[in-house]
């Protein structure tokens, strides 16, 4: 059995550690620090750490457990150190490294929290327990708590996507779907818990989830360590996007111990990265406050980062960054959904949005000279992207190419005297509600990236027969071979443009009753729409585009 002590943050009391506590027994404080023998942990690691497994408990020690027999693990921890070439050469800085963390037994870095919390419950005989999460940290505990005959109550917010939700319920977890935001479901678990006596996660409150991710910083320390021929080494700047905070904690906690036990010579710079659309640290360190002003509606559509009121995390970051150096950044979720792109195309790495805030984050960070090229840098790539982040993939990358048009608003409004306006789009829900004549489908595009999108979403809800043509002459060949039930058309194609393809549509009797939908980029005149009225069911401007409204488009063809 393990031996160590831990101190109260509020009132300095210092006890042993004999079970999982959640307040301090002197003040009721809930920050609690854990106090470990260095000297003798770096003795014991200088002479075995080399010959242990390579999961998270290779640094035993250095966690809040006191009996191995207790642990529960999925073979968690030592996720690949990633070195960034492609986009570190396009920054200017060859220094650059990626912590894998999509590497992880559900892909994403809570997994090390969910091994040392659900080990440290078995240890403490709890049976049941209650979590709130904005679904990466469900994913994990319910993984764990199945592995380790745990029942596991998940609170998660409305705006979880249902197929995480449905992961969660996989494992045999009770979820809760509370329709409100984050913050809220945080209290509505906690009473939840009050209620029926069981045990409640308190995430960044509680000593076992910080502690759990120091374990970040030992294996960034080994890993870069080896890279450069030595036994340890630190960056010097640790970057990772933020919700509550928790992450960043646990890191500089970590890379502090290394230093204590004199295995590196200094401490990374933590660089905090937020959402604009939820960025109530950034706002308020950059605003001197001491304590964080909450956000109360956050905006972003990138729900993990959505926490509005980060508690005590604030305070303890803005004192770190003050005193030791780092960095509060936002960044909006088009530039991080750009990023994603470019990490995947450049780098090969999809990753979750949460880690793409963080890269665009380190794009910021360098373009204001903040990161010198010289400076080696680690980002926190927090998880994977999967199919269950279509629904922010999808809209946000495809709002590049669509919006639906306000004909009979702005534009009509400008249009000549006696021009005839095209009907205006509305919303619907679902492509299940087309009628079921519509079978096939001809898309005429000569963006090879935009036939893609609009297959994806054609195909996402019907098995549709879908023709593609990549040019105006090649489409009007489809068209009068196939007789598709529905033509989706640009209208600027080089050499045979839509205009062209449906004057000759319009002119055939087989094809002129074709119901005709135009997607394009250009900005059309009044003799454009004078050319297009009557003749196609509705237009879509490309600029900014949701799957709903493409749906909506169809649909409106068969009323």
């Amino acid at each position: 059995m393990k031996k160590f002590f831990y101190r109260c943050n509020n009132c300095n009391h210092i006890s042993e550690y004999t079970n999982l506590i959640g307040a301090c027994p002197q003040c009721g404080g809930e920050w609690l620090d854990p106090l470990y023998n260095l000297e003798e942990t770096a003795q014991i690691w200088d002479k075995e750490l080399f010959q242990r497994d390579h999961t998270i408990w290779r640094y035993w020690e250095l966690l809040p457990l006191l009996d191995k027999a207790n642990i529960v693990s999925l073979g968690e921890g030592w996720t690949p150190l990633l070195q960034v070439e492609n986009m570190g050469a396009m920054l200017g800085n060859r220094h650059i490294f990626v912590k894998d963390e999509r590497q992880g037994p559900t892909a994403s870095f809570k997994d090390r929290q969910a091994s040392l919390a659900i080990s440290a419950m078995k240890e403490a005989d709890i049976r049941e327990a209650v979590v709130a999460s904005t679904g990466n940290v469900a994913i994990s505990y319910s993984a764990y708590c199945a592995r380790s005959g745990i029942k596991l109550w998940a609170f998660l917010d409305s705006n979880v996507p249902h197929e995480k939700m449905r992961e969660v319920t996989l494992y045999g977890t009770e979820v809760i779907k509370v329709s409100s935001s984050y913050d809220m479901t945080k209290q509505i678990a906690a009473k939840f818990a009050d209620y029926r006596h069981l045990f409640l996660d308190k995430g960044i409150k509680s000593l076992i989830a910080r502690e759990a991710m120091k374990t970040l910083a030992f294996e960034i320390a080994e890993q870069l360590g080896r890279i450069r021929g030595t036994r340890w080494a630190a960056p010097d700047w640790y970057i990772q996007a933020v919700s509550g905070g928790m992450g960043p904690i646990g890191v500089w906690r970590g890379f502090k111990d290394l230093y204590d036990m004199k295995l590196i010579d200094k401490i990374p710079k933590i660089a905090i990265i937020q959402t604009e659309g939820c960025a109530p640290m950034v706002n308020s360190f950059h605003k001197g406050l001491e304590t964080a002003e909450p956000v109360q509606n956050p905006t972003s559509v990138i729900n993990v980062l959505a926490t509005g009121n980060p508690g005590p995390a604030y305070p303890f970051l803005r004192n770190l960054v003050r005193q030791h150096g780092g960095a509060f950044v936002k960044v909006n979720d088009q530039e991080s959904f750009r990023l994603m792109r470019v990490m995947a195309q450049l780098e090969g790495l999809s990753m979750e949005p949460a880690a793409a805030v963080a890269c665009a984050g380190l794009v910021k960070l360098m373009q204001e000279q903040i990161v010198s090229p010289t400076e080696t840098v680690v980002v926190n790539a927090s998880g994977h992207t999967f199919p269950i982040e279509k629904q922010i993939l999808e809209n946000e990358i495809v709002k590049r190419h669509t919006r639906v048009q306000n004909i009979e608003g702005d534009v009509v409004e400008n249009m000549e005297p006696g021009a005839v306006s095209i009907r205006q789009e509305g919303l619907l829900n679902a492509l299940k509600r087309l009628d079921e004549r519509v079978q096939s489908i001809a898309i005429i595009e000569d963006e090879p990236d935009a036939r893609l999108l609009l297959r994806r979403i054609l195909q996402y809800e019907r098995k549709y027969k879908i023709y593609e043509a990549p040019d105006g002459a090649t489409g009007m060949a489809l068209i009068q071979s196939k007789k598709p039930d529905l033509v989706l058309l640009d209208l600027m194609m080089p050499e045979v443009d839509g205009f062209t393809v449906l004057d000759t549509m319009k002119a055939n009797e087989q094809l002129r009753d074709i119901p005709v939908i135009v997607i394009t980029a250009k900005d059309l005149t009044s003799q454009d729409y004078q050319r297009l009225s009557g003749r196609i069911e509705s237009l879509l401007q490309k600029g900014e585009f949701m799957e709903d409204q493409l749906v909506e488009s169809i649909s409106d063809v068969l009323k």
